[in-house]
């Protein structure tokens, strides 16, 4: 009995001690944010929708927030974030680890790495993007041969509704498989279609609640089930991807410093494909909505021949962009604007926002509406807005594939839409666009639209 009365009163007294010390320890001077509780951190004020402006308003655009026991500093707006992931480029370009896919990647393949084995991945993929069967045909022919096929496909539809996302997952991860196989499948494919389940399995289970929970306390439940080992399992039935690197970029034993394993190369193979098929799938989702969208496609095309990329300079920007970038880490002890924020080592998390670019009152007279004027000058020319970051910036961490993913998205949308009207079961004002999981990435929801033959002429 004495001994429970003793264990309650030390247990007591830590949690009493816990809550006077406030927030946790985190080596060097970083910025201010919301006061932390023990244990939870700031979890209790993670209002989704007010989070940022309320935070904003108090701290500015660079704050502190404790994801539970760990802090995390918040970069928000255009200027704060450039000036870390363009002028600091490389200072910011360490990569943090995420604790549910960390079993899996372990620090490898190009989006985990740090370091040299980063920078020697990274050099290899661009040169493997640039020449893995580009030589014969440029990315914009690969990419105006899967519109054709996709409208094809859609043809047979015969107005019946359809589900876009799985055309979205298809003609991306086309594009990828033309890079890393050299050819590209059959959008009814057994093989092609098991690939796309295992992608889409792993962004839902990725940005799943639990998966956020996990984030947050690993150490403690790394040990339970949960979604952390159903990622690993789904990951594991991946097919190996068949890179087809010359054995001289293989791993040379004689060389111990060598990045070039197949773990790497896997890694960074089944990596792209995830990047490349996930984000800009799902970042085609609400593109089905303007009328305007439609009437600029007919000025600047037509219908008699396909989009070229030479059309993009005479067209509105209107896609719509991740709202977060995996995190960062420093490099480094670091200055930044008047704080230190302490090197990798210390686990110090960086997170920059970039739909508080999007959102910046700043550069964007209506921030909240989709409105190309905001791209356009007097004329109807398209002119630069530095707070459009469409997927990241920077020259260091940006995404291998912006390229790609930017002749993608306009190539994909402008051939659909200039074949096909859409329609919808559902009144526009009644179409809800809230993800079905929102984490590292947004999983959009699911809904089913119409895609109805235009008449020519």
């Amino acid at each position: 009995m004495e001994l429970s009365v003793l264990l309650l009163f030390a247990l007591l007294t830590g949690l009493l001690i816990l809550l006077i010390r406030g927030r946790p320890k985190a080596r060097g001077h970083l910025p201010p944010g919301p006061r932390p509780l023990p244990f939870l951190g700031n979890l209790l004020q993670m209002d989704r929708k007010g989070l940022l402006k309320s935070f904003l308003r108090k701290y500015g655009d660079v704050f502190t927030v404790y994801l539970g026991p760990r802090p995390v500093v918040i970069i928000c707006g255009t200027e704060a974030i450039r000036e870390a992931l363009v002028d600091q480029a490389e200072v910011f370009s360490g990569r943090a680890k995420i604790a549910v896919v960390d079993p899996v990647v372990q620090g490898h393949g190009v989006i985990f790495a740090n370091g040299e084995r980063w920078k020697a991945l990274r050099r290899f993929s661009l040169a493997t993007m640039r020449d893995f069967g580009m030589g014969k045909r440029s990315v914009e022919e690969r990419i105006q041969e899967e519109a054709q096929c996709l409208v094809e496909e859609l043809q047979k539809s015969q107005g019946a509704l359809q589900d876009p996302v799985f055309y979205f997952h298809s003609i991306t991860a086309n594009i990828i498989c033309s890079i890393v196989f050299g050819k590209r499948f059959d959008y009814r494919d057994p093989q092609f279609l098991r690939l796309l389940e295992l992608l889409f399995q792993s962004f839902v289970l990725i940005s799943s609640l639990p998966s956020q929970l996990f984030e947050l306390y690993s150490s403690f439940l790394k040990h339970f089930p949960g979604s952390h080992r159903q990622i690993y399992k789904t990951w594991q039935q991946a097919p190996p991807p068949l890179m087809g690197a010359p054995p001289t970029r293989l791993q040379d034993k004689s060389d111990p410093r060598s990045q070039f394993d197949h773990r790497n190369l896997i890694m960074s193979a089944l990596s792209l494909f995830f990047a490349g098929t996930e984000t800009t799938s799902t970042t085609s989702g609400p593109f089905f909505c303007a009328e305007r969208v439609l009437k600029e496609i007919d000025r600047v095309i037509g219908s008699d021949r396909p989009p070229a990329l030479d059309d993009r300079a005479k067209y509105s920007k209107i896609w719509t962009l991740l709202p977060i970038g995996v995190p960062h880490m420093v490099t480094k002890d670091t200055h930044f604007r008047g704080y230190i924020l302490p090197r990798y080592s210390t686990s110090l998390e960086v997170y920059p926002i970039l739909s508080s670019a999007l959102h910046d009152s700043r550069y964007f007279e209506k921030p909240d509406d989709f409105n190309p004027a905001h791209f356009l000058d007097a004329n109807g020319a398209v002119k630069k807005n530095d707070a459009f970051m469409e997927i990241s910036t920077g020259h260091m961490r940006i995404c291998l594939g912006e390229g790609i993913a930017r002749t993608e998205l306009f190539l994909f949308f402008t051939t659909i839409l200039q074949n096909f009207s859409v329609a919808s079961p559902v009144a526009p004002e009644d179409i809800d666009l809230t993800p079905q999981e929102s984490g590292v990435g947004n999983v959009p929801p699911k809904y089913q639209i119409r895609f109805l033959p235009r008449q020519r002429g």
